[in-house]
């Protein structure tokens, strides 16, 4: 899969079924569907099913960045704001492919979705601090 900003070939990371797209040139990640819904799964959060399909009808986000294409089905993607503290402004495929998050934006969602650290692993938690470290690497390097 290209990644959508570089247009450089991403490598896929695998952790416990569920597989993302990164890209080595940029640092984004690319989030299918279905692996959204098993981290959120994962995060215990209940309103996780429908997660994009909800994006999808929600009005654009208002940005000035440059508008990209899902890798997936090369369609132009929405700017859609997720979490709190701060929001990030994701890139959300129409046809609920799934999103792309940009370097840095997995890590703040991350912390935005579960502040703190989180002192001890159990199932539930460990994709949770694993995306977290590993991303939090990512911005350091």
């Amino acid at each position: 899969m290209k990644c959508p900003v570089c247009k450089e070939q991403m490598i896929v990371v695998e952790y416990h079924n569920i597989e993302l797209d990164c890209c080595t040139n940029c640092h984004g990640t690319w989030f299918d569907n279905e692996e959204l819904d098993l981290l959120f799964r994962s995060m215990e959060m209940n309103d996780a099913e429908g997660f994009v399909e909800r994006l999808v009808i929600q009005p654009e986000a208002p940005s000035d960045e440059a508008k990209r294409r899902c890798p997936i089905c090369k369609r132009k993607m929405k700017k859609q704001l997720i979490g709190s503290d701060p929001q990030v402004l994701v890139d959300c495929c129409p046809k609920n492919h799934g999103l792309w998050f940009d370097e840095g934006e997995v890590h703040h969602l991350v912390n935005s979705l579960n502040p703190g650290k989180i002192a001890e692993y159990n199932s539930e938690q460990e994709l949770l601090v694993f995306l977290g470290e590993v991303f939090d690497a990512k911005k350091h390097n």
